[in-house]
C-alpha cells in the first residue's frame, strides 16, 4: 500500500486519482470513477467529488493507496 500525503483537510476522489498517477486528466478520472472500478474503504464509489480524508484507502485495480496527512 502506497501512502499519498495531502496538505489540505481533504482531497476529492478525482483529484486524488490524478495525484497518485492513476489517471492523467480529470476526464480519465471521471470515466474510471463512473465505471465502478474504484473502491474507497472497500466499497465501490461512483462519486468523483467524494471527499477523502486522511485514513481513507483507495483501490484501483491492483494498486492500493492510503490518504495521509502531511
Amino acid at each position: 500500500m502506497e501512502k499519498i500525503a495531502i496538505s489540505t483537510e481533504f482531497i476529492k476522489l478525482d483529484s486524488f486519482l490524478k495525484l497518485c498517477g492513476i489517471s492523467g486528466t480529470g476526464g480519465e478520472a471521471k470515466i474510471l470513477v463512473q465505471s465502478g472500478n474504484i473502491l474507497v474503504n472497500g466499497e465501490p464509489c461512483t462519486m468523483r467529488g467524494k471527499k477523502l480524508y486522511p485514513g481513507a484507502v483507495v483501490k484501483a485495480g491492483r494498486e492500493v493507496f492510503e490518504v495521509v496527512a502531511r
